[in-house]
């Protein structure tokens, strides 16, 4: 019955893709390489860990990265709004508060995001963006794509909404420079790609108390190993199985995505420690709760992949400015 209006979703997101769909940052005024770190389907595919691990190659490679993000669910009092470290996720939003306090980027948050890119070089010398998410925010002109897949849930049924979960149609993932696979090496329903699809693995890394203090190493911990388990994010199943491959026994507390938290909801039977997501323990900070912990993942990425990337970005930044921008690698 959703097939004729998923049709006609699909036929109009490809219009829209095929008219407004610019590449080429320089050409829009621009300044500086936009890479756009996104997704065709609705939930979440792990945009958040991959911006990270690109913020922290840029770094390591002698760039200046800025990000720009809408800022999903945040209510600041203006746009365009710069989040820093001590921004409340209500204002900033928890992905964009998340991203902030793990790496210290400049970042602005507006549904405008050329909006978002002006405020940003407005105040940061940015050498780079890096739009977290905005694969069909079509205004602001790109220069590299990464569409991000998760690895279990794939491309769904591979129909446009309502029918299925994509944004837009699976061919749109062979406009793009890489298909990032989380968790996988590769999913069902993907078109011909130029690149070989992108393996990304979330690794946790370390296991940190809610309210402060050293972290542990996952396989150090000793308090027992049935645990609640709280996730607040697009595939709470992701984060469960991973404790359970950790050793953990979770009893699971699935939760929307972007979820309102309040310290009532960790009134847990029996009193057991709880381990919660990052993106949720943005929210949870100023809670009087014991025994709380954080579960800390990085994304592994292919050491060709990283050179790639290095190698397209260093290409855009010496055509837009007749120099390496701070590259060791070109």
């Amino acid at each position: 019955m959703l097939r004729p209006l998923s049709a006609l979703f699909r036929c109009l997101v490809q219009r829209r893709c095929a008219r407004q769909r610019r590449l080429g940052s320089a050409e829009s005024g621009i300044p500086v390489p936009v890479v756009i770190v996104g997704n065709i389907s609705i939930g979440g595919t792990g945009k958040t860990p991959l911006t990270i691990a690109l913020i922290e190659l840029l770094r390591a490679e002698g760039y200046r990265p800025g990000v720009v993000s809408r800022g999903y669910g945040a209510a600041p009092p203006s746009y365009p709004w710069h989040v820093t470290a001590e921004t409340p996720p209500a204002t900033g939003g928890d992905e964009p508060c998340l991203i902030v306090q793990r790496t210290d980027v400049p970042l602005v948050i507006d549904p405008d995001r050329p909006r978002a890119v002006d405020a940003l070089l407005d105040h940061s010398p940015c050498d780079v963006i890096i739009s977290d998410d905005g694969l069909q925010h079509y205004a602001l002109a790109r220069d590299i794509e990464i569409a991000v897949v998760d690895g279990r849930r794939g491309l769904g049924n591979g129909h446009c909404l309502p029918e299925g979960p994509l944004r837009e149609p699976p061919e749109r993932l062979a406009l793009v420079d890489w298909v990032v696979v989380n968790g996988a090496a590769t999913v069902a329903g993907l078109p011909a790609l130029e690149q070989t699809p992108v393996c990304m693995q979330l690794f946790p890394s370390r296991l940190t108390p809610l309210s402060g203090g050293p972290s542990i190493r996952p396989e150090c911990w000793t308090q027992g190993r049935q645990v609640h388990a709280v996730a607040g994010i697009g595939n709470p199943g992701r984060f469960f199985d991973t404790l359970r491959s950790l050793g953990f026994e979770p009893i699971e507390h699935p939760l929307e995505d972007h979820a309102a938290m309040t310290p009532e909801q960790f009134d847990f039977l029996p009193p057991l420690p709880v381990i919660m997501t990052e993106k949720d323990a943005v929210k949870c900070r100023a809670f009087p709760l014991k025994e709380a912990w954080v579960l800390r993942v990085e994304a592994r990425l292919s050491a060709s992949f990283q050179s790639q990337f290095l190698q397209r970005l260093a290409q855009v930044s010496a055509q837009q400015t007749g120099q390496n921008n701070g590259s060791q690698t070109a």
